[in-house]
């Protein structure tokens, strides 16, 4: 298999930088305890407590009471019109954790580590870089969440995970460009970067968060199609997911180029399902995107 930085294209000057920066997080993304610097310390928490056997619903209460932003967003979840279609408002934690499950408690984890990051002191000056990110994965969890839903699949919780967990990958790979202001400046060589080393990133840093493989599966990988025909994954539902992102209504369905329509074809997606996913799931999409919202 080619080293990872041999797919990332350098301009003059570039070279020793990138070579410099592939050093740096080869080495950082090889060791066991590889974590995302700044991320919260009551994620990190509800991690351990999701990780441990028989975990019961008060203890993971417990744990997220203890930071009531993180709270707001796990009640706003689910409340949203995509868990809560009866609109019977949830009000206590206990009763939302009960309704959303824990890959959702994760999810709500996820999207408040994000929101904490990028307003912190640390990371000022990669705001508006941090913002893209989470508008971005915010999109694609909800899309996930909604092709997985309208397929009929058990999986649409933890697709909304799945989502979510790619920015982890984007996040830790942001920060190590930033350290190099010739790779940072280059929109093209940034987007390489983040395409060769967001996957890698993903399962380094969630190896120990406990999740199920497929969900691990989903996150980190990009969106390459190299399997054969088979039955569909989770991670062909992220790979539809990810074309549809940008797609505001089924109207606008036939502008969206799909270069590699196996995904689509596994889920049983032609283009009149594609427009009937996105026609039905408008509400879902938007009540998901608000509920992750800061």
């Amino acid at each position: 298999m080619a080293a990872p930085e041999a797919s990332v294209t350098a301009g003059p000057g570039i070279g020793p930088e990138l070579a410099e920066f592939t050093r740096r997080i080869s080495a950082e993304l090889g060791v066991p305890a590889a974590e995302l610097p700044g991320f919260p310390d009551v994620a990190l928490r509800v991690r351990q407590v999701l990780a441990r056997d028989n975990i019961s619903i008060d203890e993971v209460v417990r744990v997220v009471s203890a930071e009531p932003s993180l709270a707001v967003r796990l009640l706003q979840l689910a409340n949203s019109a995509a868990l809560n279609p009866g609109r019977q408002r949830i009000t206590t934690l206990r009763t939302a954790v009960a309704r959303v499950g824990f890959s959702l408690a994760r999810t709500a984890t996820i999207a408040f580590a994000m929101s904490q990051m990028r307003r912190a002191e640390a990371w000022r000056d990669l705001a508006v870089r941090f913002r893209r990110i989470w508008e971005q994965s915010a999109r694609l969890a909800a899309v996930s969440f909604a092709v997985a839903r309208h397929q009929g699949r058990l999986d649409a919780d933890q697709a909304l995970l799945a989502g979510m967990l790619q920015a982890v990958g984007k996040l830790f790979v942001l920060i190590r460009v930033s350290r190099f202001p010739a790779l940072l400046a280059d929109a093209a060589i940034c987007s390489e970067i983040e395409q060769v080393w967001q996957g890698r990133a993903v399962r380094a840093l969630l190896m120990r968060w406990d999740l199920p493989q497929e969900v691990l599966d989903a996150a980190s990988a990009d969106t390459a199609d190299d399997r054969g025909d088979g039955l569909a994954s989770l991670s062909d539902v992220l790979k539809v997911a990810h074309c549809l992102v940008e797609v505001s209504d089924a109207g606008t369905r036939a502008a969206v180029p799909f270069p590699r329509p196996a995904p689509f074809q596994r889920l049983g997606l032609d283009d009149a399902g594609v427009a009937q996913v996105l026609a039905d799931s408008a509400v879902e999409i938007a009540s998901l995107r608000a509920a992750l919202a800061d």
